[in-house]
């Protein structure tokens, strides 16, 4: 593994205007890098990150089995007791995932270490499988990579088929979430298209638009029932929302499945090391009230149970703060993680996203910052397998 230099092309950003990729800069700073890039071999790619993956993935299955005949576990995860039937029955009739992202540390050398599970909202997948590509094959165009260069890329091409799986003529799709968000827009209008590739008839839809009708369930702005939903909006606010009730109700089937509420949950970190101690690709995780979170000593990264982008993050060595994110959560509480300090390749610290659809790994992102806690603004550089 190696953080390369290169020169970024000249036309990348009307480029990335003509996909549709219009957050590439953020309030002025770059979010899309091509100043340099990271170069991995096939042997890391197949033996440090794709079949880690694939285990990870197994255990967290079999972590769901378990959790949902254990009225504790989801205790401990702090969900809502008037959720858990729904999370259970989810379970038991096995509804589809469509996709998931690992995040790991890993910088060339050891096992990649798990650092959490984005396995309901990831985002970042429409610049993973499309545009990082498109680096690829431009720069291989005009020079600036060899001819054999490749990528751990085949997100778009599994999406399509992974959306076969919903069915087609029979289900209208509808793609829910914040749409006057830019990157959450992206994400949805990607996947609508994968969708529509598939042979689904799709509409996309914000969250604020979906309706509830005693005796008809999920409706739409022309009162139409919402049988099939894809939904980029996480479970813990679907639970707290004023039709959360009726989701116990309701026959519509939502993408992601309520059972990934125990996986998006940082929780789950402290029950796979609970469940699969010693594990070469876990590190040692617990939840904060327990008294076995002492056994991290001083030195920890303290993370709360529901948090995104990095929000309310904090590194503790030595008894210190040495870097610490503000944010909105806690409340619920949190697990203690040990420090596994992440690879420093310039100044700059990256996390590797390794993805996964229909639970195949099957794509690798990349996000740095100088910042060693990865948040909203860190950059993502693109890959090569040379």
């Amino acid at each position: 593994m190696q953080r390369i230099p290169c020169n970024e092309r000249d036309d990348w950003q009307a480029t990335a205007q003509a996909c549709g990729f219009d957050f590439h800069t953020i309030d002025g700073e770059r979010y899309w890098d091509e100043r340099s890039y990271y170069a991995f071999t096939l042997s890391e790619i197949e033996d440090r990150i794709e079949t880690p993956t694939g285990e990870i993935e197994a255990m967290c299955r079999e972590l769901c089995a378990r959790v949902v005949e254990d009225d504790r576990h989801l205790k401990r995860l702090r969900i809502p007791q008037a959720f858990w039937p729904l999370i259970r029955d989810s379970w038991l009739r096995g509804d589809p995932s469509l996709y998931g992202r690992l995040d790991l540390s890993y910088g060339g050398s050891g096992d990649a270490k798990l650092l959490e599970y984005n396995a309901d909202t990831p985002t970042s997948i429409f610049e993973a499988a499309v545009f990082q590509w498109t680096w690829l094959e431009q720069n291989i165009e005009r020079q600036g990579l060899n001819s054999g260069a490749d990528q751990f890329n085949s997100l778009h091409e599994r999406l399509i088929e992974a959306w076969k799986k919903f069915g087609t003529t029979n289900h209208h799709l509808y793609l829910a979430g914040v749409l006057d968000n830019p990157e959450d827009a992206t994400t949805l209008a990607y996947l609508e298209d994968t969708a529509r590739q598939a042979g689904l008839q799709t509409t996309l839809l914000a969250m604020e638009s979906i309706g509830w009708r005693d005796g008809r369930g999920f409706l739409d702005l022309d009162d139409e029932k919402i049988r099939l939903a894809f939904k980029l909006y996480p479970w813990e606010w679907m639970f707290q929302e004023a039709f959360g009730p009726k989701l116990r109700l309701s026959l519509t089937r939502w993408i992601e499945p309520p059972w990934k509420a125990i996986l998006s949950n940082k929780g789950v970190l402290a029950l796979l090391w609970e469940m699969f101690p010693g594990h070469p690709n876990l590190l040692p995780a617990f939840f904060e009230d327990e008294p076995n979170a002492k056994s991290l000593s001083s030195s920890f990264v303290r993370k709360p149970l529901y948090s995104r982008e990095g929000a309310n993050v904090s590194i503790v060595r030595h008894g210190d703060i040495v870097a610490a994110e503000p944010g909105p959560y806690g409340a619920e509480g949190y697990i203690r993680q040990a420090l596994a300090p992440l690879p420093n390749f310039s100044g700059q610290y990256p996390v590797l996203g390794s993805w996964l659809v229909d639970h195949v790994s099957c794509g690798l992102s990349i996000r740095e910052d100088e910042n060693p806690i990865t948040g909203n603004t860190s950059r993502f550089l693109p890959h090569a397998i040379l």
